[in-house]
């Protein structure tokens, strides 16, 4: 590594330059996830180190979990599917 990104505390277009983002995506994450950050004054700041670890303690799994619609929401989703087919009748050969 080099430049910038080697140092102990970054700014916001350091620690989007260190996990390899946008800073447009990176501000996403910044306000929908729980990242390790600061704001001091106007400016965030990022501790090169807890930003490591904050990527290295995610999983995979957890995205996908979030994402998936749970049980009770496919359930509960269901009836309206049976009543697009009420009193249709199928005849079987």
């Amino acid at each position: 590594m080099s430049g910038s990104t080697d140092r102990a505390i970054l700014n916001i277009e350091e620690a989007s330059a260190l996990l390899g983002v946008s800073i447009k995506t990176f501000n996403k994450v910044l306000h929908s996830e729980d990242m390790p950050a600061r704001k001091i004054g106007r400016e965030w700041k990022f501790s090169r180190q807890a930003l490591i670890d904050w990527v290295g303690s995610g999983s995979s799994t957890e995205f996908y979990r979030e994402s998936e619609p749970s049980k009770a929401d496919r359930t509960a989703r269901q009836p309206a599917r049976a009543q697009r087919t009420k009193g249709w009748q199928i005849e079987l050969d």
